[in-house]
């Protein structure tokens, strides 16, 4: 019994844990232990077949969405984000699209109806500072990470060629909220291009909002010996040979920012003038035109204040859009970030205080100090892709140290994408953005939430996923 047991376990979950409790029954049987190894080994290649004939997704732990379709949310408390909340309101959905949302909106005939009482219904979160999809095991797997590529200059990169749609972080993430995130590439200096992407989707194409949102570049940073080799000989007592290195890879970011400009100028006037040759074609250098042109912000990563300024300095000497990430000591710099109009997304409210004599709020009150001082942002949590389901719980940190539970709820909805330019498209309970809306049993910032019903662009997902799965495998074991 205790051998069928487990064989169902092991074809149903393909759980390798079941072959423990194959062994333990098999050694009663008094069976030689090559005996023992060759039976389970066959069994258990046979069961694998068996579940990837089951799971069409071959392995996957996030469900595909159901078709897009008509529904109507009734009854529950609906926070639009960009206006008034509507106790006891309507949000009608249908092609993927919002269509009607208030207190009084006629439900067409052959609507699916979703009774919301007593619920509540909020736009999907939009996690800005992640490589969801990009890294799934960071430590002693390597073949689940592709988050970056050789060398320091791959503005061509992107990240939205990468992202693996069946990453179990999307599934969870998504069932605490998140529908939305930007996916980012890191190392070296020009890291590549990051991707929006919704959480739902069995292929890159069927996910993205936008393939190409984002140039990131992480400058050298001063005091630190700029990057690799630079920050080697600082830490080995030579800061003027490291402050020499740190010149010569900025100099380096800046002669291909101009070879790019130029590249531009030369194929402008051969579209001008036909008789002149033809440059040649270059994927890096064209790759950075976007930016250049201001047609797609830059993404700096930068905690501290000297770097931040920095990252402003070098964005309007090469007439870039910057975008602080991390934003550590951002409100120091708060004044000059407003007087330069740049936004910040903080990933820093759930961090340690860096010093020792910090209060011990100095970064859960990050987010109140930059909203008093006028400066736009949006809350991530910085992760790769595990603890990004941990999104509203930064929120509502930031909310009981300081920033007021309305601006808590923007900081992840509506102004992360109007920070990245999408703010017509999402981030509110609006007539013709997409539809992405979650239903919640309360406070979407609170811990003790769940969520009911999700919807993104506009098809309904279903709530399972790998935390669900183990959940049902592994609570009746004694």
């Amino acid at each position: 019994m205790k051998l069928t047991q487990a064989f169902v376990g092991l074809r149903e979950a393909r759980d390798l844990f079941a072959i423990t409790e194959i062994l333990r029954s098999l050694r009663s049987l008094r069976m030689t232990f090559v005996v023992r190894m060759t039976f389970v080994l066959r069994m258990t290649f046979m069961m694998m077949g068996f579940a990837s004939t089951a799971n069409a997704q071959l392995g996957s732990f996030n469900p595909n969405p159901g078709p897009q379709g008509t529904f109507a949310i009734r009854g529950g408390h609906v926070y639009t984000v960009s206006g008034a909340d509507i106790p006891n309101g309507i949000v009608l959905i249908s092609g993927g699209k919002i269509t009607a949302v208030g207190a009084n909106v006629a439900i067409p005939a052959g609507a699916q109806v979703i009774d919301a009482t007593g619920l509540s219904v909020y736009p999907g979160m939009i996690e800005t500072g992640s490589s969801v999809g990009l890294s799934e095991i960071g430590q002693g797997v390597v073949a689940t990470v592709d988050i970056s590529e050789v060398g320091s200059f791959n503005p061509n990169a992107q990240a939205f060629y990468g992202i693996d749609p069946h990453s179990a972080h999307i599934g969870v993430a998504r069932v605490a909220g998140i529908t939305t995130v930007v996916s980012r590439p890191t190392g070296g200096i020009i890291s590549g291009q990051a991707a929006l992407m919704n959480l739902a989707g069995d292929t890159p194409p069927k996910m993205a909002v936008s393939p190409k949102l984002a140039l990131v570049i992480d400058l050298p940073k001063s005091g630190f010996g700029g990057r690799g080799f630079a920050r080697a000989a600082a830490q080995q007592g030579a800061p003027a040979d490291a402050n020499r290195v740190r010149q010569l890879q900025m100099d380096s970011l800046r002669t291909m920012l101009h070879d790019a400009e130029a590249y531009a100028k030369a194929h402008a006037a051969y579209a001008k003038d036909k008789s002149i040759p033809r440059p040649a074609h270059d994927v890096v250098l064209e790759s950075m035109l976007p930016a250049l042109n201001g047609q797609m912000p830059v993404i700096f990563p930068a905690d501290r204040a000297t770097d931040i300024r920095d990252a402003v300095a070098f964005a309007e000497e090469m007439k870039l859009k910057p975008i602080i990430l991390g934003g550590l000591e951002a409100p120091s710099v708060a004044v000059f970030l407003k007087q330069h109009n740049v936004p910040v997304i903080v990933t820093a409210v759930m961090k340690l205080p860096s010093r020792e004599d910090d209060p011990f709020d100095v970064n859960y009150s990050v987010p109140a100090k930059l909203a008093a001082a006028g400066v736009q942002f949006a809350i991530s949590t910085g992760d790769k892709g595990s603890e990004i389901r941990t999104l509203p719980y930064n929120a509502g940190m930031a909310a009981a140290h300081g920033l007021s539970k309305s601006d808590a709820l923007k900081s992840v909805t509506l102004w992360p994408a109007q920070i990245f330019g999408v703010g017509d498209r999402m981030g509110s309970l609006d007539v013709g953005k997409m539809a992405n809306v979650v239903v919640t049993t309360g406070d979407i910032l609170e811990a003790k939430t769940d969520t009911k019903y999700l919807f993104i662009d506009g098809r309904a997902v279903p709530l399972d996923n790998k935390h669900t799965q183990l959940n049902a495998i592994f609570k009746d074991r004694p």
